[in-house]
Protein backbone atom coordinates (compact mmCIF):
# COMPACT_ATOMS: atom_id res chain seq x y z
CA UNK A 1 0.00 0.00 0.00
CA UNK A 2 1.15 3.44 -1.16
CA UNK A 3 2.37 5.44 2.12
CA UNK A 4 0.34 8.65 1.06
CA UNK A 5 -3.04 5.91 1.03
CA UNK A 6 -1.89 4.91 4.72
CA UNK A 7 -1.95 8.41 5.78
CA UNK A 8 -4.78 8.93 4.12
CA UNK A 9 -6.97 6.22 5.30
CA UNK A 10 -5.83 6.93 9.01
CA UNK A 11 -6.96 10.51 8.88
CA UNK A 12 -9.92 9.29 7.47
CA UNK A 13 -10.32 6.58 10.56
CA UNK A 14 -10.06 9.09 13.12
CA UNK A 15 -12.03 11.59 11.59
CA UNK A 16 -14.71 9.88 10.74
CA UNK A 17 -16.64 9.78 13.82
CA UNK A 18 -16.63 14.12 13.92
CA UNK A 19 -17.81 13.40 10.76
CA UNK A 20 -20.74 11.35 11.64
CA UNK A 21 -21.56 13.35 14.58
CA UNK A 22 -21.70 15.98 12.47
CA UNK A 23 -24.19 15.01 10.14
CA UNK A 24 -26.47 14.18 12.71
CA UNK A 25 -30.06 15.65 13.90
CA UNK A 26 -29.36 16.74 17.14
CA UNK A 27 -29.46 20.22 17.85
CA UNK A 28 -26.35 22.61 18.78
CA UNK A 29 -25.16 23.33 21.64
CA UNK A 30 -22.92 25.76 23.43
CA UNK A 31 -19.11 25.97 21.32
CA UNK A 32 -17.80 24.78 24.20
CA UNK A 33 -19.21 21.90 25.07
CA UNK A 34 -18.93 21.01 21.38
CA UNK A 35 -15.91 21.45 21.53
CA UNK A 36 -15.15 19.29 24.51
CA UNK A 37 -17.90 16.49 22.73
CA UNK A 38 -15.11 16.88 19.77
CA UNK A 39 -12.05 16.65 21.46
CA UNK A 40 -13.25 13.59 23.61
CA UNK A 41 -13.70 11.87 20.51
CA UNK A 42 -10.89 12.64 18.18
CA UNK A 43 -9.21 11.04 21.55
CA UNK A 44 -10.29 8.22 21.55
CA UNK A 45 -10.07 7.66 18.04
CA UNK A 46 -6.57 8.39 17.99
CA UNK A 47 -6.17 6.32 20.85
CA UNK A 48 -7.82 3.21 19.05
CA UNK A 49 -5.65 4.57 16.07
CA UNK A 50 -2.65 3.87 18.22
CA UNK A 51 -2.68 0.25 18.37
CA UNK A 52 -1.98 -0.07 15.13
CA UNK A 53 1.15 2.15 15.25
CA UNK A 54 3.03 0.05 17.12
CA UNK A 55 5.75 -1.25 14.54
CA UNK A 56 4.74 -4.77 14.68
CA UNK A 57 2.82 -4.14 11.13
CA UNK A 58 5.29 -4.68 8.74
CA UNK A 59 2.26 -3.44 6.23
CA UNK A 60 2.35 0.01 8.21
CA UNK A 61 6.26 0.29 9.10
CA UNK A 62 7.34 -1.90 6.34
CA UNK A 63 6.35 1.02 4.15
CA UNK A 64 6.68 4.14 5.64
CA UNK A 65 9.23 3.16 7.82
CA UNK A 66 9.77 2.13 11.38
CA UNK A 67 11.50 5.36 12.45
CA UNK A 68 8.42 7.81 10.92
CA UNK A 69 6.17 5.12 12.23
CA UNK A 70 7.24 5.63 15.65
CA UNK A 71 7.60 9.24 15.56
CA UNK A 72 4.06 9.25 14.12
CA UNK A 73 2.93 7.04 17.08
CA UNK A 74 4.28 9.08 19.86
CA UNK A 75 3.36 12.83 18.40
CA UNK A 76 -0.41 11.20 18.04
CA UNK A 77 -0.41 9.98 21.50
CA UNK A 78 0.96 13.56 22.99
CA UNK A 79 -1.86 15.26 20.90
CA UNK A 80 -4.68 13.16 22.11
CA UNK A 81 -3.41 13.64 25.69
CA UNK A 82 -3.75 17.24 25.01
CA UNK A 83 -7.08 16.48 23.81
CA UNK A 84 -8.54 14.52 26.91
CA UNK A 85 -7.18 17.01 28.69
CA UNK A 86 -9.60 19.37 27.11
CA UNK A 87 -12.69 17.30 27.15
CA UNK A 88 -13.64 17.41 31.07
CA UNK A 89 -12.51 20.85 31.49
CA UNK A 90 -14.26 22.74 28.64
CA UNK A 91 -17.53 21.78 29.43
CA UNK A 92 -19.87 24.35 30.90
CA UNK A 93 -23.26 22.63 30.59
CA UNK A 94 -22.86 18.86 31.26
CA UNK A 95 -25.77 17.24 30.32
CA UNK A 96 -27.77 16.08 33.32
CA UNK A 97 -29.07 12.18 33.71
CA UNK A 98 -25.90 10.61 32.61
CA UNK A 99 -25.23 7.33 34.00
CA UNK A 100 -22.90 7.96 37.28
CA UNK A 101 -21.23 4.62 36.11
CA UNK A 102 -20.25 5.68 32.55
CA UNK A 103 -18.87 9.10 34.11
CA UNK A 104 -16.42 6.74 36.88
CA UNK A 105 -15.08 4.85 33.25
CA UNK A 106 -14.22 7.87 31.95
CA UNK A 107 -12.44 9.66 35.03
CA UNK A 108 -10.80 6.35 35.50
CA UNK A 109 -9.59 6.27 31.51
CA UNK A 110 -8.21 9.75 31.85
CA UNK A 111 -6.31 8.99 34.73
CA UNK A 112 -4.83 6.20 33.69
CA UNK A 113 -3.91 7.67 30.69
CA UNK A 114 -1.86 10.02 32.29
CA UNK A 115 -0.44 7.13 33.89
CA UNK A 116 0.44 5.08 30.91
CA UNK A 117 1.42 8.73 29.59
CA UNK A 118 3.97 9.30 31.92
CA UNK A 119 4.93 5.14 32.19
CA UNK A 120 6.27 5.73 28.77
CA UNK A 121 8.34 8.61 29.35
CA UNK A 122 10.17 6.96 31.58
CA UNK A 123 10.96 3.66 29.65
CA UNK A 124 14.27 4.21 29.33
CA UNK A 125 15.25 5.17 32.80
CA UNK A 126 17.79 2.68 34.23
CA UNK A 127 16.01 0.22 36.36
CA UNK A 128 13.09 -0.16 34.06
CA UNK A 129 12.48 -3.67 33.33
CA UNK A 130 11.47 -3.77 28.99
CA UNK A 131 9.46 -6.87 29.44
CA UNK A 132 7.32 -5.09 32.89
CA UNK A 133 7.17 -1.93 30.45
CA UNK A 134 5.69 -3.66 27.24
CA UNK A 135 3.39 -5.65 29.16
CA UNK A 136 1.96 -2.24 31.14
CA UNK A 137 1.63 -0.26 28.28
CA UNK A 138 -0.05 -3.03 26.16
CA UNK A 139 -2.63 -4.08 29.27
CA UNK A 140 -2.89 -0.76 30.21
CA UNK A 141 -3.86 0.85 26.32
CA UNK A 142 -6.89 -1.96 26.15
CA UNK A 143 -8.33 -1.22 29.67
CA UNK A 144 -8.10 2.36 28.89
CA UNK A 145 -9.96 1.92 25.96
CA UNK A 146 -12.33 -0.11 27.05
CA UNK A 147 -13.07 2.33 30.00
CA UNK A 148 -13.58 4.73 27.06
CA UNK A 149 -16.09 2.76 24.69
CA UNK A 150 -18.32 2.37 28.24
CA UNK A 151 -17.84 6.16 28.99
CA UNK A 152 -18.64 6.70 25.29
CA UNK A 153 -21.74 4.70 24.28
CA UNK A 154 -23.37 5.83 27.90
CA UNK A 155 -22.60 9.37 28.01
CA UNK A 156 -21.50 10.31 24.73
CA UNK A 157 -24.17 12.48 23.52
CA UNK A 158 -23.70 11.53 20.04
CA UNK A 159 -22.80 7.83 20.45
CA UNK A 160 -26.41 7.70 21.07
CA UNK A 161 -26.90 7.31 16.81
CA UNK A 162 -26.79 3.33 16.29
CA UNK A 163 -24.31 3.76 13.45
CA UNK A 164 -21.70 6.23 15.33
CA UNK A 165 -21.90 3.65 18.15
CA UNK A 166 -21.05 0.85 15.63
CA UNK A 167 -17.83 2.90 14.15
CA UNK A 168 -17.08 2.56 17.97
CA UNK A 169 -17.53 -0.82 18.57
CA UNK A 170 -15.78 -1.67 15.14
CA UNK A 171 -12.65 0.73 15.91
CA UNK A 172 -12.49 -0.91 19.23
CA UNK A 173 -12.89 -4.51 17.58
CA UNK A 174 -9.81 -3.76 15.48
CA UNK A 175 -7.69 -2.14 18.49
CA UNK A 176 -8.53 -5.65 20.08
CA UNK A 177 -7.13 -7.62 17.30
CA UNK A 178 -4.37 -6.05 16.88
CA UNK A 179 -3.13 -6.55 20.39
CA UNK A 180 -4.15 -10.48 20.16
CA UNK A 181 -2.24 -10.46 16.86
CA UNK A 182 1.02 -8.91 18.56
CA UNK A 183 0.66 -10.98 21.61
CA UNK A 184 -1.06 -14.29 20.20
CA UNK A 185 -1.07 -14.58 16.59
CA UNK A 186 2.47 -13.87 16.09
CA UNK A 187 4.02 -16.23 18.80
CA UNK A 188 1.82 -19.18 17.74
CA UNK A 189 3.41 -18.39 14.36
CA UNK A 190 7.31 -18.37 15.53
CA UNK A 191 6.23 -21.63 17.77
CA UNK A 192 5.90 -23.07 14.13
CA UNK A 193 9.02 -21.58 12.71
CA UNK A 194 11.89 -21.82 15.02
CA UNK A 195 15.36 -21.05 14.99
CA UNK A 196 18.67 -22.42 16.64
CA UNK A 197 21.28 -20.16 17.84
CA UNK A 198 24.23 -21.94 16.06
CA UNK A 199 27.02 -19.35 17.40
CA UNK A 200 27.94 -16.59 19.68
CA UNK A 201 30.92 -15.33 19.50
CA UNK A 202 32.66 -11.91 21.09
CA UNK A 203 33.85 -9.65 17.85
CA UNK A 204 35.17 -6.79 19.34
CA UNK A 205 34.76 -4.75 23.05
CA UNK A 206 30.98 -6.00 24.55
CA UNK A 207 29.80 -6.60 21.09
CA UNK A 208 28.68 -9.79 20.10
CA UNK A 209 27.84 -11.56 16.58
CA UNK A 210 24.89 -13.71 17.17
CA UNK A 211 24.58 -16.21 14.52
CA UNK A 212 20.58 -18.50 13.88
CA UNK A 213 19.54 -21.31 11.83
CA UNK A 214 16.77 -22.13 10.93
CA UNK A 215 14.70 -25.56 12.10
CA UNK A 216 12.50 -27.20 10.13
CA UNK A 217 11.72 -24.63 7.25
CA UNK A 218 13.69 -22.39 4.80
CA UNK A 219 14.38 -19.56 6.77
CA UNK A 220 12.98 -15.54 6.16
CA UNK A 221 12.82 -14.26 3.48
CA UNK A 222 14.12 -10.26 4.10
CA UNK A 223 16.04 -7.27 2.29
CA UNK A 224 19.22 -5.87 3.38
CA UNK A 225 19.11 -3.44 5.67
CA UNK A 226 15.94 -4.38 7.41
CA UNK A 227 15.81 -5.83 11.11
CA UNK A 228 14.09 -8.69 12.93
CA UNK A 229 12.69 -8.83 16.73
CA UNK A 230 14.66 -11.96 18.49
CA UNK A 231 14.16 -13.57 21.46
CA UNK A 232 17.00 -16.60 22.52
CA UNK A 233 16.13 -19.31 25.40
CA UNK A 234 13.00 -18.01 26.19
CA UNK A 235 9.15 -19.38 24.96
CA UNK A 236 8.08 -17.84 21.94
CA UNK A 237 4.59 -16.19 23.86
CA UNK A 238 7.46 -14.95 25.72
CA UNK A 239 7.89 -10.56 26.06
CA UNK A 240 11.64 -10.94 26.65
CA UNK A 241 12.35 -9.85 22.62
CA UNK A 242 14.31 -7.03 21.65
CA UNK A 243 14.64 -5.56 18.17
CA UNK A 244 18.26 -6.14 16.47
CA UNK A 245 19.07 -5.34 12.81
CA UNK A 246 20.18 -8.00 9.95
CA UNK A 247 23.99 -8.09 9.45
CA UNK A 248 23.56 -10.94 7.23
CA UNK A 249 23.12 -10.52 3.81
CA UNK A 250 19.93 -12.71 1.59
CA UNK A 251 22.26 -13.69 -0.83
CA UNK A 252 24.30 -15.55 1.94
CA UNK A 253 22.06 -18.20 2.83
CA UNK A 254 19.33 -18.53 5.15
CA UNK A 255 21.40 -17.99 8.09
CA UNK A 256 20.28 -14.56 10.29
CA UNK A 257 23.49 -12.94 11.57
CA UNK A 258 23.19 -10.05 13.76
CA UNK A 259 25.67 -7.46 15.45
CA UNK A 260 24.42 -6.93 18.74
CA UNK A 261 26.20 -4.74 21.45
CA UNK A 262 26.15 -5.44 25.65
CA UNK A 263 23.23 -2.33 26.52
CA UNK A 264 20.44 -4.14 28.34
CA UNK A 265 19.91 -6.89 30.49
CA UNK A 266 19.18 -9.57 27.94
CA UNK A 267 22.48 -8.35 25.89
CA UNK A 268 24.60 -8.70 28.86
CA UNK A 269 23.82 -12.41 29.50
CA UNK A 270 24.76 -13.60 25.17
CA UNK A 271 28.03 -14.69 26.61
CA UNK A 272 26.34 -17.45 28.87
CA UNK A 273 24.22 -18.11 25.50
CA UNK A 274 24.89 -21.91 25.08
CA UNK A 275 24.87 -22.92 21.03
CA UNK A 276 21.96 -24.71 20.05
CA UNK A 277 19.34 -22.72 22.45
CA UNK A 278 16.41 -22.78 20.62
CA UNK A 279 15.59 -18.31 19.29
CA UNK A 280 12.37 -17.31 18.12
CA UNK A 281 11.95 -14.74 15.31
CA UNK A 282 9.86 -11.69 14.24
CA UNK A 283 10.39 -10.34 10.69
CA UNK A 284 11.34 -8.45 9.08
CA UNK A 285 10.46 -5.32 9.55
CA UNK A 286 11.40 -1.95 8.33
CA UNK A 287 12.44 -0.18 5.58
CA UNK A 288 15.83 0.67 5.42
CA UNK A 289 16.28 -0.53 1.79
CA UNK A 290 18.56 0.96 -1.15
CA UNK A 291 16.35 -0.80 -3.65
CA UNK A 292 13.48 1.01 -2.22
CA UNK A 293 14.42 4.11 -2.99
CA UNK A 294 15.33 4.05 -6.97
CA UNK A 295 18.76 3.80 -8.61
CA UNK A 296 21.38 5.86 -7.32
CA UNK A 297 24.59 6.73 -8.66
CA UNK A 298 26.73 5.91 -6.05
CA UNK A 299 25.80 4.97 -2.12
CA UNK A 300 27.39 6.44 1.05
CA UNK A 301 26.95 4.81 4.23
CA UNK A 302 27.70 6.75 7.42
CA UNK A 303 27.87 4.31 10.76
CA UNK A 304 28.38 4.68 14.36
CA UNK A 305 28.94 1.82 16.91
CA UNK A 306 26.67 -1.05 16.34
CA UNK A 307 24.78 1.11 13.81
CA UNK A 308 26.92 -0.65 10.94
CA UNK A 309 25.04 -4.01 11.42
CA UNK A 310 22.52 -2.80 8.76
CA UNK A 311 25.15 -1.27 6.83
CA UNK A 312 27.27 -4.36 6.67
CA UNK A 313 24.20 -6.58 5.53
CA UNK A 314 24.00 -3.82 2.29
CA UNK A 315 27.43 -4.08 1.75
CA UNK A 316 27.35 -7.72 1.88
CA UNK A 317 25.02 -7.56 -0.44
CA UNK A 318 26.21 -5.13 -2.45
CA UNK A 319 29.18 -7.11 -2.94
CA UNK A 320 27.67 -10.82 -3.23
CA UNK A 321 25.46 -9.04 -6.52
CA UNK A 322 28.89 -7.57 -7.91
CA UNK A 323 27.18 -4.30 -7.87
CA UNK A 324 29.32 -2.16 -10.03
CA UNK A 325 28.22 1.40 -8.12
CA UNK A 326 30.91 3.50 -6.13
CA UNK A 327 30.13 3.11 -2.33
CA UNK A 328 31.95 4.88 0.67
CA UNK A 329 31.76 3.98 3.91
CA UNK A 330 31.90 6.72 7.06
CA UNK A 331 32.48 4.11 10.09
CA UNK A 332 32.70 6.33 13.26
CA UNK A 333 33.40 4.60 17.14
CA UNK A 334 35.06 5.63 20.35
CA UNK A 335 38.18 3.28 20.39
CA UNK A 336 39.68 1.00 18.06
CA UNK A 337 38.86 -1.89 20.04
CA UNK A 338 35.22 -1.32 18.85
CA UNK A 339 35.80 -1.42 15.45
CA UNK A 340 34.24 -4.61 13.91
CA UNK A 341 34.96 -6.81 10.91
CA UNK A 342 37.85 -4.76 10.50
CA UNK A 343 39.78 -7.33 8.32
CA UNK A 344 36.00 -8.46 6.10
CA UNK A 345 35.77 -4.44 5.35
CA UNK A 346 39.53 -4.36 4.15
CA UNK A 347 38.13 -6.81 2.01
CA UNK A 348 35.82 -4.74 0.37
CA UNK A 349 37.90 -2.14 0.02
CA UNK A 350 40.00 -4.28 -2.03
CA UNK A 351 37.39 -6.72 -3.45
CA UNK A 352 34.36 -4.56 -3.78
CA UNK A 353 35.97 -0.97 -4.08
CA UNK A 354 34.27 0.35 -1.01
CA UNK A 355 35.88 3.41 0.42
CA UNK A 356 36.45 2.48 3.49
CA UNK A 357 36.72 6.00 6.45
CA UNK A 358 37.67 5.10 10.00
CA UNK A 359 36.62 7.91 12.60
CA UNK A 360 37.71 7.58 16.38
CA UNK A 361 36.86 9.69 18.85
CA UNK A 362 39.68 8.30 21.66
CA UNK A 363 42.61 7.00 18.63
CA UNK A 364 45.54 5.36 20.05
CA UNK A 365 48.75 6.53 19.37
CA UNK A 366 50.12 6.59 15.69
CA UNK A 367 46.32 6.16 14.42
CA UNK A 368 46.18 7.20 10.78
CA UNK A 369 42.60 7.63 10.36
CA UNK A 370 40.15 10.36 10.96
CA UNK A 371 40.48 11.68 14.70
CA UNK A 372 36.92 12.78 16.21
CA UNK A 373 33.88 10.77 15.31
CA UNK A 374 31.42 11.11 12.01
CA UNK A 375 30.91 15.08 12.51
CA UNK A 376 29.68 17.40 10.22
CA UNK A 377 33.55 18.13 9.00
CA UNK A 378 33.86 14.59 7.72
CA UNK A 379 30.61 14.47 6.15
CA UNK A 380 31.63 17.68 4.38
CA UNK A 381 34.95 16.76 3.49
CA UNK A 382 34.36 13.00 1.93
CA UNK A 383 31.12 14.27 -0.07
CA UNK A 384 30.72 17.62 -0.53
CA UNK A 385 30.78 17.13 -4.39
CA UNK A 386 28.88 17.61 -7.09
CA UNK A 387 28.77 14.21 -8.11
CA UNK A 388 27.90 13.00 -4.68
CA UNK A 389 24.62 14.96 -4.30
CA UNK A 390 22.49 12.71 -5.83
CA UNK A 391 24.26 9.50 -4.44
CA UNK A 392 22.07 7.90 -1.90
CA UNK A 393 22.72 7.66 1.49
CA UNK A 394 22.42 5.51 4.72
CA UNK A 395 22.60 6.38 8.02
CA UNK A 396 22.62 4.36 11.33
CA UNK A 397 24.00 5.33 14.39
CA UNK A 398 23.24 7.35 17.77
CA UNK A 399 20.88 9.75 17.45
CA UNK A 400 22.50 12.69 17.53
CA UNK A 401 24.90 11.41 14.97
CA UNK A 402 21.99 10.89 12.45
CA UNK A 403 20.91 14.88 13.20
CA UNK A 404 24.27 16.02 12.41
CA UNK A 405 24.14 14.12 8.79
CA UNK A 406 20.81 14.70 8.06
CA UNK A 407 20.96 18.17 8.80
CA UNK A 408 24.24 18.52 6.75
CA UNK A 409 23.42 16.64 4.05
CA UNK A 410 20.71 18.66 3.16
CA UNK A 411 22.55 21.54 3.77
CA UNK A 412 25.48 20.50 1.52
CA UNK A 413 22.03 20.19 -1.22
CA UNK A 414 21.22 16.50 -1.01
CA UNK A 415 17.70 16.12 -1.17
CA UNK A 416 15.69 14.82 1.83
CA UNK A 417 14.10 11.57 -0.40
CA UNK A 418 17.68 10.45 -0.87
CA UNK A 419 18.21 10.06 2.74
CA UNK A 420 17.36 6.74 4.21
CA UNK A 421 17.75 5.91 8.31
CA UNK A 422 15.97 4.09 11.02
CA UNK A 423 16.07 4.80 14.24
CA UNK A 424 15.67 2.57 17.61
CA UNK A 425 15.49 5.23 20.28
CA UNK A 426 12.91 7.87 20.21
CA UNK A 427 11.95 11.19 22.09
Amino acid sequence: MNPRLLIALYLFVILLPLGLSALGTRPPRALSDELASGAGMLAYAILLAEFLLSGRFRAISGRIGIDITMRFHQLLARTAIVLALVHPLAYTNPSMGIDLSAIGAGAAAWGLLFMLFLAALSRDRPGTAHETWRLFHGLGAALIAALLLYHTLYAGRYAQDPVLAAVWIGLFAVALASLLFVYLLKPLHKMRHPWTAESIRKIATRTWEVTLTPQRHDGMRYKAGQFAWISIGRSAISLNENPFSIASAPASGNKLQFVIKELGDFTRTLGRIQPGTRAYVDGPHGNMMIDNHGVATGIAMVAGGVGIAPILGILRQLHLENDPRPTTLLYGNRREDQIVYRDELDNLARDHGTRVVHALYEPPEGWDGHHGMCDAALIRQEFDQPEMRHWLYVLCGPPVMMDIAEETLIEMGVPAGNIISERFKYD
